[in-house]
């Protein structure tokens, strides 16, 4: 009986502990207590692989010019250091030696997990676990890569969430993997849809479905919204 008892309250415990995994913003606050405060101004990249749907560790990379290559990278794995090294300087984001500017960040993983969530769900995607990046896009801004995974962790679909005010701004393998610049219709491919076909009628049910589903990811950011400044001083 006592068994069976523990089995079920390990059981009941089970879903809570899986919601225990900390998510972007709780590792970065780990490392600034650990290296300082200034620390978290200097973030290049952060990844999170395997989430479900936080990650069981995330892997930040900062830069320091006192390190080997001028790069530290450090492993948060449950609200502590996990482990450190200096590897051998690699080109993230935008451009060498890119930074993250944390003023601009107002998306914690939790967050950029609902917007993509959901956009997954709009485009009949389906997905057992997610993967994490956020670094500089090419113009400098902060952005979310969020890689959905099957229950073979095989990859389903990408969604680029901008990580200051929650656009998607593109994707890979759902609406036919348009963009920004795919759905924009200047008046000739207004004319050639007009026309009608099923090319025609296929380019403008994938352009519906990205422009509904993108207003959607806005309403949705501005309930998940978080900015990191705010949580930081916080901490």
């Amino acid at each position: 009986m006592w068994k069976l008892l523990g089995l079920l309250l390990f059981a009941a415990a089970a879903p809570v502990l899986a919601q225990e995994n900390s998510s972007a913003y709780e590792a970065l606050r780990v490392v600034g207590r650990h290296f300082g405060r200034a620390s978290v101004n200097h973030i290049i990249s952060l990844t999170g692989v395997d989430g479900s749907p936080q990650p069981e560790k995330w892997k930040v990379l900062l830069e320091d010019r006192r390190a080997r290559g001028g790069v530290r990278e450090v492993e948060v794995a449950g609200g502590e250091i996990a482990s450190e090294r200096t590897p051998v300087r690699s080109v993230v984001g935008s451009a060498e030696g890119a930074t993250i500017n944390t003023a601009r960040l107002n998306l914690d993983s939790n967050g950029a997990y609902s917007v993509a969530s959901h956009t997954a769900e709009k485009s009949n995607t389906r997905f057992e676990r997610v993967s994490y990046t956020l670094r500089t896009d090419e113009r400098g801004d902060p952005i979310w890569i969020i890689t959905l995974q099957s229950r073979s962790l095989r990859p389903v679909g990408t969604i680029y969430i901008g990580a200051n005010r929650g656009n998607v701004t593109r994707t890979e393998g759902m609406f036919a993997g348009a963009t920004m610049a795919d759905v924009e219709t200047d008046e000739e491919e207004r004319h050639e849809e007009n026309q009608g076909g099923i090319i025609g009628n296929a380019k403008t049910k994938i352009k519906d479905a990205f422009h509904r589903t993108q207003d959607e990811a806005r309403d949705m950011f501005n309930r998940v919204r978080r900015s990191f400044v705010d949580f930081i001083n916080r901490g």
